[in-house]
């Protein structure tokens, strides 16, 4: 394979991936004379190299579009989809060729071949140029809306058609099914009547279905993306499984057209939604916002996982070759070449300042390949010190938590632990389900009332209003140089004893930024392996120190964040109107934690108030009951 070719093709690429390789598209002029020089597309497919950490260019080649010498060509979309034609997976690419009077408008798909080939898929004329959203989806099938009607060609359509049904709103996906199928949602007005229905249409038999199993009548206007995890037909009905990106900045998880699921999202305007299959660690939603914005979310827990910003192509693929996807985020800094990119799984792969890996297959050099390779994923200037690692058993379930100490000068965001156990059953470790928090501990730092710099926190962005928070977000700094913080991993403890005896190792996971408000500023995920915990019948029963205690049971609390916002009159002594008002008590061990009168362990509930601003604060109920509400 070759170096990277000349600079000149990544101008303004249009990149996919495909098979392992990254596959860029351009246009340029072809060589020729003046009269009769026209208009190329070009391409290069390229592979990436663990040696040298770089991509190499594997292939490239070139198509000549128009032999006009005024006519403009640019590309419009790019996407690897399935040719229902040969069954395979086949590079995509639409191409629009522009008249000199820009009176006519000539579209073509072309696919690239095996033998690397660009070979002309589907070609049609316009009297209008498309705009807004154009998809490409399996078939191949070109699809795009035009004065409130939704339109589509392929090699089957023999021609360009329309959708009989004219929708208000409309939502565009497709099903994963073996004999895949195309279909547009919407939002139809009934005749004479004030109300509308959510129908569905199949592009490819014009089969009208009932769209809200696949999305609620009140979800079509406000979705602008969406991903069908899972499809089938049980006794002719569609079953389904969803997830819809929407305007509210929300993930929302859907079975059957239920909601079973929501995830607040970090930016505005979702664009695209993508699967990162991780293999024994679980799956990942990789969302694209407009202007350059990313976020992932773990599928098993729907938590924000990480988020990156100027970022200006996001893949999935199994770029090294293992058998499990991996993320490649292209960065606009460093377009050419690839030369700024980013190849990541979350689980422990992080290519970027070398490829390191979680373990080694090889099981007597695992435990080395831990504690020698995880502290170089990737090179920070300073690393969280992990003062004490810790574990405890209650309710049924085993709690892992870490102590803490990170620099202010190094702030670190999205942290969360993981739990890896070694059987001895089996030759790597496996990752178990969990949920992570982090708490502030007073020891070292004043009180989180005194300051608004926020440089360790589990999640960037407050959760809505009187909403469940799954992970904490209130922890602050002072002027110290040094803060200490908690972060747990709670995991049921029934499925961990079935071998009786359990090694786990515990991985701390964590975003490191130059500053305390700078998150958006290409952040890279650091993995940091803190140790070791055994966990057997005997450990069960072993005391230990009251903090670690108490730490345990907010870790297996519900936990609920209500946001106060008074903009005429300043919040005052809220802790102690709390103290007189419900009668709480200070924790002993945690002052900054309230406990509320109760008349046993089941009617337990600790407050904690974080006053964010004098106008603006917080307030945290911790409880084992879902229903029991404070009146205040």
């Amino acid at each position: 394979m070759e170096s990277v070719l000349s600079e000149d093709l990544y101008r303004n690429p249009h990149r996919l991936s495909h098979c392992g390789k990254t596959i860029s598209f351009n246009c340029k002029r072809a060589p020729g004379t003046n009269d009769n020089e026209g208009s190329e597309l070009i391409f290069c497919s390229l592979s990436f190299e663990r040696e040298g950490n770089t991509f190499l260019k594997a292939a490239d080649g070139a198509a000549v579009i128009s032999r006009k010498r005024l006519a403009h060509v640019d590309i419009v979309k790019c996407k690897s989809v399935t040719d229902a034609h040969k069954r395979a997976t086949a590079p995509c690419v639409l191409v629009i060729k522009k008249s000199e009077k820009r009176s006519s408008f000539q579209y073509s798909l072309l696919t690239l071949s095996s033998s690397n080939r660009l070979e002309p898929c589907v070609e049609f004329k316009l009297p209008y140029q498309m705009k807004g959203a154009v998809y490409i989806l399996q078939g191949p099938t070109v699809l795009w809306r035009h004065e409130g009607g939704v339109l589509y060609t392929s090699p089957q359509a023999e021609g360009v058609r329309q959708v009989p049904i004219h929708f208000s709103h409309c939502v565009v996906g497709e099903l994963p099914l073996h004999k895949g199928q195309v279909f547009v949602l919407g939002l139809q007005k009934l005749p004479e009547e004030s109300t509308s229905q959510t129908l569905g249409y199949f592009v490819e038999d014009g089969q009208v279905f009932d769209g809200s199993v696949i999305l609620p009548h009140l979800y079509i206007s406000i979705t602008q993306c969406i991903l069908v995890v899972a499809a089938d037909r049980v006794d002719g009905v569609l079953k389904c499984d969803v997830v819809a990106a929407t305007s509210n900045r929300q993930l929302v998880y859907f079975e059957n057209g239920v909601v079973k699921d929501v995830c607040q999202l970090p930016f505005e305007q979702p664009e695209n939604i993508q699967v990162v299959n991780t293999g024994r660690y679980g799956s990942l939603f990789a969302v694209s916002f407009c202007e350059g914005h990313v976020c992932t979310i773990w599928k098993e827990t729907f938590q924000v996982a990480a988020l990156w910003s100027s970022v200006t192509s996001i893949h999935v693929d199994d770029f090294l070759g293992c058998g499990t996807d991996q993320m490649l985020l292209v960065f606009k800094d460093r377009v050419i070449a690839l030369e700024e990119f980013l190849i990541t799984d979350l689980c422990g792969i992080s290519f970027s300042e070398g490829l390191i890996a979680l373990w080694d297959s090889d099981d007597e050099s695992k435990n080395e390949a831990l504690d020698d390779k995880i502290h170089d994923i990737p090179a920070v200037s300073s690393k969280p010190r992990i003062d004490k690692l810790w574990h405890r058993t209650t309710e049924g379930r085993m709690v892992v938590g870490v102590i803490l100490t990170t620099d202010r000068s190094a702030p670190v965001t999205n942290v969360s632990l993981s739990i890896l156990t070694d059987t001895g059953q089996c030759s790597r470790p496996a990752v178990i389900q969990t949920q992570s928090q982090v708490f502030w501990l007073p020891a070292a730092c004043s009180s989180p009332s005194s300051s608004s710099s926020s440089s360790f926190s589990a999640s960037t962005f407050p959760e809505p209003p009187a909403k469940k928070s799954k992970q904490h977000n209130a922890i602050s700094t002072n002027d110290l140089n040094a803060c200490r913080v908690a972060v747990t991993a709670v995991t049921k403890l029934t499925p961990l004893l079935n071998s009786g005896r359990v090694k786990c190792h515990v991985m701390l996971h964590y975003i490191q930024t130059p500053d305390a408000f700078s998150f958006m500023s290409n952040q890279r995920p650091v993995v940091l392996h803190c140790g070791q915990v055994m966990l057997t019948i005997v450990l069960l029963f072993s005391p230990d120190e009251v903090r670690e205690d108490f730490l345990s049971l907010l870790a297996v609390l519900d936990h609920w964040v209500f946001h106060i916002d008074s903009p005429e009159y300043s919040l005052g002594d809220i802790n102690g109107w709390i103290q007189k008002r419900v009668g709480c008590k200070k924790i002993e061990v945690s002052p900054q934690y309230l406990l509320l009168n109760s008349s046993g362990p089941s009617a337990l509930m600790l407050l904690n108030w974080h006053q964010i601003t004098p106008f603006q604060g917080e307030l945290h109920v911790h409880s084992r009951e879902r229903e029991k509400s404070l009146s205040v």
